[in-house]
């Protein structure tokens, strides 16, 4: 029987929070039962919360920071931190797939903040 350590615990976990949060905000699942959640939802708050990837892993990250808790700042610094690695994950598989957008700063915007500085 293979001893599982803090550590692989917490890598096991993060991938978990990764794949669920992946299923629930992009992809329309078996059946098409996450499409059609995601539909049903419509455009109201928790519909929207299903289209944002990184509200969803920092819900889904609640579940597994619970379990994997020994104390109250543990618990907290653990549901961040599984959020933060489905999140770098999606931000490293978007890039991988050519999905990242970033948008143009126009030149007043700009002049408007280092005016106001």
């Amino acid at each position: 029987m293979t001893v599982c350590t803090f550590a692989w615990c917490f890598a096991l976990c993060a991938l978990a929070v990764w794949r669920v949060a992946h299923l629930l905000a992009r992809e329309n699942g078996p059946f098409e039962l996450v499409a059609r959640l995601r539909a049903t939802l419509g455009s109201g708050i928790l519909g929207r919360l299903m289209d944002c990837f990184y509200c969803v892993c920092f819900l889904v990250s609640l579940l597994p920071a619970l379990w994997m808790c020994n104390s109250r700042i543990g618990f907290f610094i653990q549901w961040l931190a599984l959020s933060a690695v489905a999140c770098l994950l999606e931000r490293t598989t978007q890039k991988q797939q050519g999905n990242v957008r970033v948008a143009p700063v126009s030149p007043s915007h700009i002049d408007k903040i280092i005016g106001g500085v």
